[in-house]
């Protein structure tokens, strides 16, 4: 292929400079605190030794060495940065060579070549859908060259092809090849230098906590120290917030370059291509995951999660009626976006990556377009990829503790079960989605209102209807962001809404104008709601059965009633536990105890209710059971002396969110029910006219 000339953007040479000095900035602010704390310490060394010679005595000599102490602890304070090192932990990554993986290492090879740019040190395979740049860093490295590793997640080659996988690639080598990736070796440096003052401070407060106990003399001085050191962390936070805003727009014009990189290595369609079905694939193995999470208790664990993956992500394609490509899924841009309907585009400050759109939008203007019909799965690049998967496979589950010997299933097993709790979990087809975000709007179910019998089952499942339910609930989400933005609970100058720029000061107008939207389109929603209850209690009489929907919706709309309150019960407790995860006063923290009493008897209250309740005879593990019965069996004390008991305090918290759990379980149960027998009855008329 023939090397395209890729120029740096004018945006990007604007935030490298930008970046490049709030580094300075923040340089130049340390070095005059570190000066100052220099020019303070010699003076409480000189007053320290003053004070002694004017009259040796044990008081002055406590006072003086206290007094130069006072400067001794805030240069410490400032400086125990630079003997922190800091090293990914690689005990879950597996290390390949290029006698094990010529081919791998043939495409990397050729990548570098048409990049121009080094080869990595070393490359690591990992368990996710990923593939990134990595190195270890330490203050020193800000100064000395530091060779970058490569790491491919297994969970991304097992869903890309041999031309995706070349792109994604491409786009890492791209950053190898960006002489701003020093800058963000200077950032990352800086942030550890910032979070070490900030946050890593145990080993210090341990010494600073000994010296104050050796003399009341010398804690005098060590609250000053503390002091001032709070001071200096009151301005280490602000230069976090320029460094890495600042940083962070660079961030972003580095991933639209490495991506234009990528671009003239494959053409733009493959990494387009690989971008779009990133999620699926990451949700895929995600869902694999959680699987195998739940059946821990069971002792079922996988021998080749990879081959998981692939069956779930077929079979999800299957459920959407995907193309298929290269024996895997297609996803178009509008399909990605198809349940999105904000009108509302906010910046953000904070991202380190710009979204999918973006990044597609820049990479179909590089133009770099190059034909390819036939690819094959990046797979069969590895010489025994099967070995490789469940390498990788058994390192994920020698993480957890099984109580018993394990059982593997295999992957047909697997996606037999995975398939049965999807659908136990999830809502018929027939509705398009339309019940998927939304649940039925409460409506008087005795009032008679007029009903068009002509109106069918599509037009009330159409996706014109779907978009209503999409709008509102987006239009509800933006109403909410625009008061964040309005009470200033997000701190942002400028927004656009439908393409035209507002000022923060303007939340409130646009809110007042959007709130008569919002309400048209929750009354057309209700209106559908009770057109399709109509229609399916016209479908209930044709076939002569009892009127079992009125009760169905009946028992859906009283407990539609009481679940908020019974939920608060939760959030309630949990937020008056908050306490248990920070530092608090012991008298503080009975206090606060004895103050959760009333909630947790009305939590065991429920909890009760729940364990008699046969809507949830099925839904209760045994797992489940015990914790419950456990939790409201006895009065668990929480405290002891000077301690927290971490078993009674796993028991409440583990109930708690047993509780959350069950409570939304049933809610969608009773939905469900509805939904279930709604579509018996429609699938009955079908066969009836047949």
């Amino acid at each position: 292929m023939i090397k395209r000339e890729i120029q740096l953007s004018q945006e990007f040479k604007v935030q490298a400079a930008k970046a490049i000095l709030a580094i300075s900035f923040f340089v130049i602010t340390y070095l005059i605190i570190l000066i100052l704390a220099i020019i303070l310490t010699g003076l409480c060394i000189a007053g320290g030794i003053s004070l002694i010679a004017i009259k040796p005595m044990f008081a002055t000599i406590a006072l003086g060495i206290g007094l130069a102490s006072l400067g001794v602890l805030i240069l410490i304070f400032l400086l125990k940065f630079i003997f922190k090192s800091h090293k990914l932990d690689r005990s879950h990554l597996i290390e390949i060579r290029e006698e094990q993986e010529p081919e791998l290492f043939k495409m990397i090879r050729e990548i570098v070549h048409q990049v121009g740019t080094n080869f990595p040190k070393k490359i690591y395979l990992s368990s996710d859908v990923n593939a990134s740049v990595f190195y270890d860093s330490s203050f020193w490295s800000m100064f000395l060259p530091v060779k970058k590793n490569l790491l491919i997640g297994l969970g991304l080659v097992n869903t890309v092809t041999k031309e995706e996988l070349k792109a994604i690639l491409s786009h890492e080598f791209g950053h190898f090849s960006q002489r701003s990736m020093k800058v963000g070796s200077y950032v990352y440096n800086v942030n550890q230098v910032i979070f070490n003052m900030l946050f890593e401070n145990e080993s210090y407060e341990s010494l600073v906590q000994k010296w104050a106990s050796a003399s009341g003399y010398f804690s005098i001085f060590v609250v000053i120290a503390v002091k001032i050191n709070e001071g200096i962390q009151w301005i280490l936070r602000k230069l976090y917030i320029i460094v890495n805003k600042n940083y962070l727009r660079l961030s972003r014009e580095m991933e639209f370059h490495a991506d234009e990189i990528a671009a003239s290595v494959t053409g733009y369609e493959p990494l387009k291509k690989s971008l779009l079905r990133m999620t699926l694939a990451d949700n895929s193995f995600n869902n694999v995951l959680n699987f195998y999470n739940n059946k821990i208790s069971e002792n079922i664990k996988s021998d080749n999660l990879y081959c998981d993956q692939s069956a779930v992500i077929n079979f999800l394609a299957e459920v959407n009626s995907l193309a298929i490509t290269n024996d895997l899924p297609d996803i178009s841009l509008e399909e990605q976006s198809k349940y999105n309907k904000s009108k509302l585009v906010i910046k953000d400050q904070w991202a380190s990556h710009p979204t999918t759109d973006e990044r597609i939008n820049r990479l179909e203007k590089t133009g770099f377009s190059t034909e390819y019909s036939s690819d094959s799965l990046a797979n069969i690049i590895f010489s025994d990829i099967s070995k490789l998967q469940n390498q990788i496979t058994d390192k994920l589950f020698e993480a957890i503790s099984y109580k018993g010997e394990t059982k593997v299933i295999a992957s047909d097993k697997f996606l037999e079960e995975y398939k049965k709790e999807t659908i136990s979990n999830s809502f018929s087809k027939i509705y398009n989605g339309y019940y998927d975000s939304k649940n039925p709007i409460i409506f008087d179910l005795t009032l008679s209102r007029p009903f068009d019998d002509i109106i069918t089952f599509n037009e009330l499942f159409s996706d014109e209807k779907v978009d209503l339910v999409y709008s509102a609930i987006a239009l509800q989400n933006d109403i909410q962001t625009l008061n964040n933005i309005s009470s200033n609970i997000l701190s942002v100058k400028t927004f656009d809404y439908e393409g035209v720029r507002f000022k923060q000061k303007d939340a409130n107008k646009l809110i007042e104008k959007l709130k008569p939207e919002l309400e048209r389109l929750n009354e057309r929603i209700k209106l559908n709601d009770y057109e399709i209850y109509e229609f399916f209690k016209k479908e209930e009489r044709h076939q002569n059965k009892r009127k079992e929907l009125e009760q169905l919706y009946n028992e859906f709309f009283e407990f539609d009633k009481i679940f908020d309150s019974r939920y608060e019960i939760y959030t309630k407790l949990l937020n008056e536990l908050q306490f248990t995860s920070v530092t608090t006063p012991f008298d503080q923290i009975k206090s606060k105890f004895k103050k959760i009493i009333p909630i947790e008897e009305s939590l065991k209250q429920e909890i009760r209710q729940i364990l008699s309740d046969k809507v949830y005879s099925n839904e209760i593990s045994p797992d489940i059971e015990e914790n419950l019965k456990l939790y409201t069996s006895k009065t668990l004390e929480y405290f002891g002396v000077t301690i927290y008991n971490e078993v009674n305090l796993n028991i409440l918290y583990t109930a708690m969110h047993n509780f959350a759990y069950l409570l939304s379980r049933k809610y969608f149960l009773i939905k469900k029910k509805i939904l279930t027998y709604q579509e018996e009855l429609i699938k009955n008329h079908i066969q009836h006219t047949i």
